[in-house]
């Protein structure tokens, strides 16, 4: 699919409903057309020291760097953003334009 990827990893809150989480990215994604594409996991495999606490990872795909640029700015992004820093421990983002190594079968 090649285009800019946006991954986020996190830790959440142990208090925090992580459904209602996931409920408003997938809302976010599908109110802003610059999304591509929307994927999402929780880590059930890794073992405790390579993982570092994290538990969930966040992947938006883009066409380009411009539109998840705007993307940064949607009133969307600002509103949820607002919510989902308050809900988390910690994170680690990346921002970066992808190399389709093999393409899906």
């Amino acid at each position: 699919m090649g285009g800019f990827k946006h991954l986020v990893v996190v830790k959440f809150k142990e208090d925090v409903v992580v459904e209602g989480i996931l409920k408003g990215m997938e809302k976010l994604a599908s109110e802003v057309d610059a999304v591509k594409s929307f994927e999402w996991g929780q880590d059930i495999e890794s073992p405790e020291m390579l993982r570092q606490g994290y538990t969930h990872a966040f992947l938006m795909t883009f066409e380009k760097k411009e539109d998840y640029t705007a993307f940064t700015s949607h009133p969307s992004h600002i509103e949820f953003s607002a919510t989902f820093v308050t809900a988390i421990d910690k994170f680690v983002v990346l921002d970066f334009p992808s190399v389709l190594a093999k393409s899906p079968a």
